[in-house]
């Protein structure tokens, strides 16, 4: 009878509403299972949010480098534009050298045909320097004076020289000056260079009697004379003739002498 008691008074203590909480069933805790994939979660979300930021860095790149690459795609343009405009630049300049070069050799062809026929217009001319200028003077008298008396022609063959045209050369000068050079022009080219003839009865005078010539030409003659003095020295023979210089009856040519004669 004991025993029956003891029996139910154990199964009434071991009711559920009687029965001790374990410490895992209690409000509050967690389990360690449940703790490690707490961690796991939260370290794949971690790893999602870097990814998440380094795929906006890398759209950040692809759009910075899409900007890059159109504005090399445009400098490239503008290059080749730029090099095909240079190209037809230098075209021009070239053209534009080439038409230059051929006008300043057709303006020095017309220059010099300017100064031969300036020279031919002169080629009856001789002018004579030195000879004293007296107010009211009639020039053509006063240069077959000097021809007589200073170039030693008889007075019978100054009497029919014949002058187209006599007269002294650039304004009246000051008293104390120099006497302004005549310029005669021959109506008989033989009579021009029979007179010229005469010039060696002036050595060692004031006077002189020359050719006359273009500007010119008188500039390039200067440059001539000590080089054919030079020639002369050596024992060449060497003459001037207009703007050419003959040494040994061959023309002498030089670029950096005689441009004028290339």
């Amino acid at each position: 009878m004991k025993k029956a008691q003891c029996a139910a008074s154990l199964a009434i203590s071991e009711t559920p509403s009687s029965k001790t909480l374990r410490p895992a069933d209690s409000p509050g805790t967690t389990s360690p299972a449940g703790k490690d994939i707490a961690d796991i979660l939260e370290s794949i979300d971690k790893r999602l949010s870097s990814f998440d930021a380094r795929l906006s860095l890398v759209e950040i790149l692809h759009w910075e480098f899409k900007c890059l690459r159109e504005s090399l795609e445009f400098s490239q343009q503008q290059v080749e534009t730029l090099a095909a405009e240079n190209a037809t630049l230098r075209e021009s300049v070239k053209c534009l050298t080439e038409n230059v070069t051929q006008l300043n050799r057709e303006n020095k062809k017309i220059k010099e045909t300017v100064i031969d026929l300036q020279a031919r217009s002169m080629h009856d001319n001789l002018v004579f320097s030195g000879i004293p200028e007296a107010a009211g003077e009639d020039a053509e008298t006063t240069v077959k004076s000097f021809i007589k008396n200073h170039l030693k022609l008889p007075e019978d063959t100054v009497k029919n020289i014949v002058f187209d045209r006599v007269h002294r050369l650039g304004p009246i000068r000051a008293a104390a000056g120099r006497p302004r050079p005549i310029v005669a022009k021959f109506g008989h080219f033989k009579q021009k260079e029979q007179v010229k003839s005469r010039g060696r009865e002036l050595k060692g005078t004031d006077f002189s009697v020359n050719d006359q010539f273009p500007k010119e030409i008188l500039e390039r003659r200067r440059v001539l004379f000590p080089i054919r003095r030079g020639f002369i020295q050596k024992g060449s023979r060497a003459v001037i003739a207009v703007d050419r210089l003959y040494v040994d009856g061959q023309l002498h040519r030089d670029p950096d002498i005689t441009p004028w004669l290339y």
